[in-house]
């Protein structure tokens, strides 16, 4: 398996596993509706931990353009790699939330709320303020990438292996991300990832969802630039100290 295709499929198993659990719990008529946000932080913990698995001895599991930008900033992976990451990354994440439209397609068409429906996508913000959610988007991922990088330069001490989100091993980065959606995530929802947002945005964009309403292009800035500059930030301070 070549690092394009297992950041293709590593993260949309990401993808289909977090948006799967947001659609179970806010989705009309679902098994798991209203069972809420310590669900929704765990299952998306065990959807990290699945992508890094699967994609980790192949691409060192980036799965995440923050990441991969990050770690390129501070000098661990080659920049002429980083293009072919984030179009990887960007369209499993758009493959992921395709595969969640079909599951969960009967619950989009008999849910109204035309927010909701957006939510299974793509974040929304609690409370709409752009320069309060976007710190919250630099902070969330700052905590993200900052730590890898402790993890990863010890993890160079010892292997020759891919570096990414694999150099911590799946289930100390599952942890991670756990603690930081239980943390920092009740803002914005946490997106820390680039294309776990703009992909299936995109997506929603695209398909013919009913009465699907807006696809609030007017925020999609702040999940994509605000996990870039936290990452960028993460690394400039690791380089620091």
């Amino acid at each position: 398996m070549t690092p394009f295709v297992a950041e293709l499929i590593g993260t949309a198993l990401l993808i289909t596993l977090g948006c799967g659990v947001v659609a179970n719990v806010i989705l009309k008529g679902t098994k798991g509706e209203g069972s809420g946000w310590l669900v929704i932080t765990t299952a998306w913990a065990f959807a990290v931990f699945v992508g890094v698995v699967v994609a980790g001895p192949y691409s060192g599991a980036h799965i995440n353009p923050a990441v991969t930008i990050g770690l390129a900033v501070s000098g661990l992976f080659e920049w002429t790699d980083v293009p072919s990451y984030l179009l990887a990354q960007l369209l499993g994440a758009m493959i992921g939330a395709a595969l969640i439209w079909i599951m969960y397609k009967d619950h989009f068409d008999i849910t109204e709320d035309k927010g909701i429906k957006l939510g299974v996508f793509s974040t929304i913000p609690a409370l709409r303020n752009y320069p309060s959610n976007f710190f919250s988007e630099v902070l969330g991922t700052f905590v993200l990438v900052f730590t890898v990088l402790f993890f990863t330069d010890a993890s160079l001490l010892a292997t020759e292996e891919v570096i990414g989100l694999g150099s911590l091993g799946a289930l100390p980065v599952s942890l991670l991300v756990w603690g930081i959606g239980l943390s920092l995530g009740g803002t914005t929802g946490y997106a820390i990832n680039p294309a776990r947002d703009l992909g299936p945005r995109i997506v929603h964009a695209i398909l013919p969802i009913k009465d699907k309403g807006s696809s609030d292009w007017a925020y999609s800035w702040v999940p994509v630039l605000g996990p870039v500059l936290g990452g960028i930030i993460a690394a400039a301070l690791y380089l620091l100290l």
